[in-house]
């Protein structure tokens, strides 16, 4: 998990910083809908970015075992003590992207490392660059299904 993390947080800049640089270059060249794709698609990336960083945040702290290292840090919520005493591991899910505590008897709660407005940036800029990258293949089809102009 510590490994994943560690591949992507150098990656998730350089996948925004390309999909950035690739729709302002095509912005006149290739088209509205490849540029805004790509940036829609950077908007995600760096939302994602954002979050992954809170993330990895919150593995550092975990790990760092010193005084005060239990209950783990990114599991302690105000007014929370009781759940966050039975809390004995923690794992990273990474989409939905969180910090995720777990506690004896098998259960599970997310802790608060990543922002709220995270995740729903990422689906909605993705969903975005997804509708961007599709449409031009459904407007030339629905010219090719047309037939020649006349």
């Amino acid at each position: 998990m510590v490994l994943l993390l560690l591949l992507l947080v150098p990656a998730a800049p350089l996948v925004t910083l390309g999909l950035l640089g690739y729709g302002l270059g095509t912005l006149g060249r290739r088209g509205r809908y490849r540029s805004a794709a790509a940036l829609l698609g950077a908007a995600a990336a760096g939302f994602y970015t954002w979050g992954l960083l809170h993330v990895a945040g919150a593995v550092v702290s975990a790990e760092d075992g010193g005084a005060s290292s239990s209950p783990l840090l990114p599991c302690r919520t105000p007014g929370q003590e009781e759940r966050a005493s039975k809390v004995i591991d923690y794992s990273v899910d990474y989409v939905p992207l969180r910090f995720v505590c777990e506690t004896t008897g098998g259960g599970r709660y997310a802790g608060e490392s990543v922002p709220g407005y995270v995740n729903p940036a990422v689906a909605v800029f993705a969903l975005a660059a997804l509708v961007c990258g599709a449409a031009p293949a459904l407007v030339s089809g629905r010219r090719a299904a047309k037939g020649p102009a006349v």
